[in-house]
């Protein structure tokens, strides 16, 4: 097994001096070595083909001891030296102090086709960031991410990547309701890449000390390799640094939206300094359309993280990356255009994606209003999102009266004893066929142009879980089943037809399929 390893991270930033891996809060550092704690049997149960081409690794090379060693934490690489970063972080609106890797270990970077790869195993024991957890990860949590993280790259979403999926052999106590009842799960690792792990906590954290030193290095280090067209420092690269992550972060964050994919913990040290999705957690997919829906336990209460929120929560976290730039700065006018700018172009991006979504790729001067009564439809009944909009391409502009038939599997209930909303939709529809006329094309073209943009398939929660239940009884099949057909989720795959449903009743109110906890 050959990797073309290129180090940068522990090499050109300060190390903790302190080797020995108890926890601790660590200063005037960017990262601690850490090794990976062995595993007692470890195996690999699914590895991504694609990934392995990028790090420029063959088929031949994931089923060698080796591989599944490396990969699983019980061997490390010849000339490596694995690390945990130092980063802190604002949760649930609150600044947390020193949080960090607490379970993920970062063994390497890798050069293939000129691109770079940091390659991280997630539950691969303690580090000292691990305060009072055990640094391991569970089966369960580690479904989660290795197939959300592949899905959502086929679905066209910034995001890191996945490698392998990997059993430990060894179990995990874990409390999935925070309610007093622990249990053992099966250990698992994933192995997580992506050109950097960066999050706006490791310059938070470095801020907030006041040891502007480093976080001068470290930002320094951030643009020579991720940015880089910036040039050389100086308050104006680091003013358009703050600009290219914003910019970055309000991509991502549309995407989620043009998706229906709920993040659930967007704290501070969850954001990428890259604009990638990262951390897959007690996420979910917006299955009933609802702005105020999220899928973590610990946020039922405030709905800080829920779905309508998301854009909101992107700028209030670049408000706390742009206090911990400021240092470098030392000026507020260019960091406050920045922010200013960035709800100016929200707005005219998510209208522009809404459109989209509904076939329209002009903009006409009520296009606003359409959309609003759009939304405002869609929450007046349980209605899925992904079913809706993926129906939705079959409306003929000369039909509007069939408008209501075409989109009728997307609600949860029937709407025909329901006057005033069958009337609402009857009224949208009018409309929509109206301003449809002013678009070039026909109907077949807007149709495909529309079925690119609205996804057939997406990692539903339950579906999720139904891998995770058979993979507890030793069952990978559905693991790979689903790993496959996510990579292509604007094709009809009419052998996979299963999949395009709504949540069953079974799913609604089942853990892990609802409302999941930050351990999910």
């Amino acid at each position: 097994m050959k990797l073309n390893i290129q180090d940068t991270f522990n090499k050109e930033l300060p190390a903790d001096p302190i080797t020995e891996n108890y926890v601790r809060q660590v200063e005037n550092a960017c990262f601690s070595f850490v090794t990976p704690t062995k595993t007692a049997n470890p195996q690999i149960i699914h590895v991504s083909s694609e990934m392995l081409e990028n790090l420029g690794l063959a088929t031949a090379d994931a089923q060698s001891d080796e591989f599944k060693n490396v990969f699983t934490g019980n061997e490390v690489l010849p000339n490596t030296q694995p690390y945990a970063m130092c980063y802190g972080g604002h949760q649930f609106g609150n600044w947390a102090g020193q949080l960090g890797d607490g379970r993920a270990i970062n063994l390497t970077e890798i050069v293939h086709n000129k691109q770079r790869w940091a390659i991280q195993l997630k539950g691969a024991g303690k580090t000292p960031y691990s305060r009072t957890a055990d640094g391991l990860a569970v089966l369960r949590s580690s479904i989660r991410e290795y197939l959300c993280s592949e899905a959502m790259f086929h679905l066209g979403v910034p995001t890191t990547r996945a490698l392998s999926l990997a059993l430990s052999g060894d179990e995990v106590l874990r409390d999935v309701l925070y309610n007093g009842n622990p249990a053992y799960e099966k250990g698992a690792i994933v192995s997580r890449i992506a050109p950097s792990f960066l999050r706006f906590g490791n310059y938070q954290i470095l801020a907030v000390r006041n040891d502007i030193e480093t976080l001068k290095t470290l930002v320094d280090y951030t643009i020579k390799h991720f940015y880089p067209e910036l040039g050389t420092p100086s308050k104006e690269s680091y003013l358009q640094f703050f600009k290219k992550v914003a910019e970055n972060s309000l991509e991502m964050v549309i995407h989620w939206q043009r998706v229906g994919f709920v993040h659930g913990v967007m704290n501070t040290d969850n954001m990428s300094i890259l604009g990638l999705t990262i951390d897959y957690g007690p996420y979910g997919w917006l299955e009933g359309y609802d702005y105020g829906w999220t899928p973590n336990t610990t946020d039922s209460q405030h709905k800080r993280y829920r779905y309508g929120n998301q854009p909101n929560i992107v700028l209030w976290n670049l408000y706390q990356l742009a206090n911990a730039l400021y240092p470098l700065i030392n000026e507020t006018e260019g960091l406050e255009k920045v922010l200013a700018d960035f709800g100016t172009s929200f707005e005219t991006k998510y209208l522009n994606m809404m459109l989209s979504k509904i076939g329209l790729f002009t903009e006409e001067e009520n296009d606003q209003k359409l959309i609003q009564e759009l939304e405002n439809n869609l929450h007046l009944t349980e209605t899925d999102m992904t079913i809706f909009y993926r129906n939705l391409s079959r409306f003929s502009k000369e039909n509007p009266g069939k408008g209501i038939t075409i989109i009728q599997d997307a609600f949860y209930g029937p709407i025909e004893q329901l006057p005033e909303i069958t009337e609402a939709w009857n009224k949208w529809f009018n409309k929509y066929s109206i301003r449809l006329q002013l678009e070039k094309g026909t109907d077949t073209e807007r149709t495909e142009k529309m079925n690119a943009i609205n996804p057939k398939y997406v990692l539903r929660n339950y579906m999720a879980q139904l891998a995770i239940d058979a993979a507890d009884k030793g069952e990978y099949g559905l693991i790979d089943e689903l790993f496959n057909l996510l990579k292509k989720p604007y094709s009809e795959q009419e052998d996979q037809e299963k999949w395009f449903a709504k949540r069953p009743d079974w799913a609604r109110n089942k853990v892990g399929c609802s409302m999941l906890s930050c351990s999910s």
